[in-house]
């Protein structure tokens, strides 16, 4: 019995080896740079933006802002997109209480907590290109409508953000993510 296991020793360890050669051999045939690489992340590169159709009044979904009673607030149903790049686009609605609106089309970057403004909105009901392609920290604010999309919409805290378009039409629908809204 002695001899029988010190060949199935003998064995075990030739195959340990073998196994650890082929492994080793499978791992040369892979360059450096993609074996050394992978598992850092890629640097983040926004998608390209294509602007929506102008938004039309049957198409917009009201939100609260702060306290605030005499400025409304929407979001065109018909822009929203969630990119490959995780980034929320939407057109935004602000209505004065004498009536005069602003529009512009804009993005929010969950993972940073910021916002990028694509466009404006013209009486002609087209688009004008924003001249800053700066992405902008999402500033605390109680009557902020960024800051209300951010952390009550589409990034809520202790949630996911949204992850899809029918996810965001939902949660602006309910009236946010959040058990209490105003």
């Amino acid at each position: 019995m002695g001899v029988l296991n010190g060949v199935r020793s003998v064995f075990f360890v030739f195959l340990l080896l073998l196994s650890a050669q082929s492994v080793a051999a499978g791992r040369m045939d892979r360059p450096v740079s993609s074996f050394d690489n992978e598992d850092e992340e890629k640097p983040w590169a926004e998608s390209e933006v294509q602007l929506p159709a102008f938004p039309e009044n049957e198409n917009l979904i009201a939100f609260k802002v702060g306290a605030v009673d005499d400025i409304q607030y929407a979001v065109d149903r018909q822009s929203v997109s969630v990119g490959a790049d995780d980034v929320i686009r939407f057109a935004l609605v602000i209505t004065s209480s004498m009536g005069a609106k602003s529009i512009s089309y804009e993005g929010i970057r969950c993972v940073t907590g910021e916002r990028r403004f694509y466009a404006s909105g013209r009486s002609d009901k087209t688009w004008s290109k924003a001249r800053s392609n700066q992405w902008v920290k999402i500033a605390v604010a109680s009557n902020s409508a960024h800051f209300e999309l951010y952390s009550n919409y589409f990034c809520t805290y202790g949630t996911a953000p949204v992850a899809s378009v029918e996810d965001a039409l939902r949660v602006l629908r309910r009236g946010g993510n959040s058990g209490t809204r105003r």
